[in-house]
């Protein structure tokens, strides 16, 4: 059997998707949880090279595996028999539509948590399934969501275009469905790469409206829902597509 270490950090949808494709696959894995304090970044470097500092990354048999599609297709090659997560006859369709998600998508479901989060930072409690911060909790949020903002090159620029490229995004998504390749029977890569970012988006109120058809939720039940919902309005009026 081989030996495999998962690296993650609790909030990330990457980290979520890599977590689900192992479950699909029945391997057995370890699960190192990072601490939010920034100390990740160095860790990850440690492990995965220069400049790879974020999740997931995956150590297997003693090979250094970084970024989720990786992952994806190095345990799909482990056990290939075991609910293969590029499937025939729509492996390259999966791989295309995976890497979409993973390039284009995939940082939306950072930018616009976040950035909602610095508008109603109390929230943060919310979105993991607890109550709204008070004021003290709050300034801690805010502390927080300064850092990300950095760290993920995130601008109320940024957002208000990543808001507006939402419809476009969805009709790809259902172009996706309608051929097939997501959102049959049989979860893929590209379910659980595409299924991630949704739902963060289903968990960001000003988002969520976007993808209110039961096909989207479906696809984000492959990795999980979130816990929580930042209450919509939290973005500027004009910033969000009419549904």
């Amino acid at each position: 059997m081989s030996a495999i270490t998962l690296h993650v950090l609790p909030p990330s949808h990457p980290c979520a998707a890599a977590d689900a494709a192992l479950a699909l696959k029945g391997l057995e894995y370890e699960r190192v949880e990072l601490p939010m304090d920034g100390t990740h970044i160095a860790t990850m470097e440690a492990i995965y090279g220069d400049g790879n500092s974020r999740v997931p990354g995956a150590v297997i048999d003693g090979d250094p595996v970084y970024g989720s599609n990786p992952i994806f297709e190095r345990i799909d090659a482990l056990a290939p028999d075991a609910h293969p997560l590029y499937p025939e006859p729509i492996a390259e369709q999966v791989r295309a539509a995976a890497a979409w998600g993973d390039e284009v998508l995939q940082p939306i479901g950072r930018t616009l948590p976040w950035g909602a989060l610095h508008f109603r930072p109390d929230a943060l409690g919310l979105i993991v399934g607890g109550d709204a911060l008070d004021a003290a909790g709050c300034d801690f949020a805010l502390k927080m969501v300064r850092v990300l903002w950095r760290r993920h090159e995130v601008s109320c620029a940024r957002i208000a275009a990543e808001l507006q490229a939402l419809p476009g995004h969805r009709d790809h998504i259902d172009s996706l469905i309608d051929d097939g390749i997501i959102g049959t029977d049989h979860v893929n890569a590209a379910d659980l790469q595409i299924g991630a970012t949704l739902s963060v988006l289903l968990a960001v109120g000003d988002s969520a409206g976007l993808f209110a058809d039961e096909k989207y939720r479906r696809i984000a039940e492959t990795v999980g829902l979130r816990a929580g919902q930042i209450p919509a309005g939290a973005f500027p009026p004009g910033w969000v597509p009419a549904g």
